[in-house]
C-alpha cells in the first residue's frame, strides 16, 4: 500500500506526507529528508521502495520550509514538531500492526531526530538511523555536533560514506567507538549523498541496495 497522506501541526499548518506499507511489514520506519531535498528526492523515493520490498514500512514526509517551497531549513523547535507529529501518524498505523518504531533521517532530518531524542523519550521509538550523518562542515573538521549523541537512549546506527566531506570518517569512528549504544557501518567510495566513482566498480543503485540490507540486518538484531 501507498498512499499520500496529510501530517497535521499545532497551530493549524500541516505537511505532505507518503506512507508505503507492505503485506508483509515487520518494522515502521519514519523517514526525515535531508536540508536541500524534500521527501520526493530520488534517494527517499528509491530507498523507500527498497525498504519496501524488504518488510519495512516507511512514512516519509516533508519539514515544514520545504512544504513552503525550501529556502532555510526550520529552527530545531520547529523540525521537532513536525518531527513529534510524523512520530504520532506513523503510530497510528503501526499500533494497527504491532510494528516496531524506528526514527531514520537523511543528514539534517537525521540530526534533527537525534537531538530531539537526546533531549526527551518519543514512546514506541526503538532505535534511530543515520543515513550520513552531518557530523561538521565541510572542510570544518570536529566533533562537537555529536556530543547530544550520549544523551539518546536507543541503538543507533550510523552508515557513512568514506568520502563523506560532512563526516571525516576518522572522526565519525571515535565518536560510534565512544558510544555504547552506536554502530558504525561503512560505505566505501561513497559520498554523503551515497554517490561512488564509476572506478569503485559499485554503481549508485548498488549502493542503495546495500544501504537497505545493512538496514534490515541490524533492526532485525535489535528489535527482535
Amino acid at each position: 500500500m501507498k498512499r499520500n497522506i496529510r501530517i497535521h501541526l499545532p497551530h493549524g499548518e500541516s505537511v505532505s506526507a507518503i506512507i508505503q506499507l507492505p503485506d508483509e511489514a515487520w518494522c515502521m520506519m519514519v523517514l526525515a529528508h535531508g536540508a536541500g531535498v524534500g521527501m520526493d528526492h530520488s534517494f527517499m523515493q528509491q530507498i523507500a521502495n527498497r525498504f519496501e520490498k524488504a518488510g519495512i514500512a516507511t512514512l516519509r514526509f516533508n519539514f515544514l520550509y520545504m512544504e513552503k517551497g525550501g529556502g532555510r531549513p526550520d529552527l530545531p523547535h520547529v523540525a521537532y514538531n513536525v518531527l513529534r507529529a510524523a512520530i504520532a501518524k506513523a503510530q497510528d498505523y503501526s499500533s494497527k500492526e504491532t510494528l516496531p518504531l524506528v526514527g531514520a533521517g537523511k543528514s539534517f532530518g537525521g540530526r534533527m531526530f537525534s537531538q530531539l531524542m537526546s533531549a526527551e523519550e518519543l514512546p514506541g521509538v526503538s532505535a534511530l538511523v543515520f543515513f550520513g550523518f552531518p557530523l561538521h562542515a565541510p572542510g570544518k573538521p570536529g566533533k562537537e555536533r555529536a556530543d547530544h549523541l550520549a544523551h539518546v537512549k536507543v541503538p543507533m546506527l550510523f552508515l557513512q560514506g568514506t568520502r563523506d566531506t560532512l563526516a571525516q570518517p576518522d572522526l565519525i569512528k571515535e565518536v560510534t567507538d565512544g558510544l555504547r549504544k552506536a554502530t558504525l557501518a561503512v560505505i566505501k567510495e561513497g559520498d554523503h549523498s551515497f554517490h561512488v566513482p564509476k572506478k569503485s566498480g559499485m554503481s549508485d543503485a548498488q549502493v542503495l541496495d546495500d544501504l537497505v540490507e545493512l538496514t534490515s540486518t541490524w533492526l532485525r538484531k535489535k528489535l527482535t
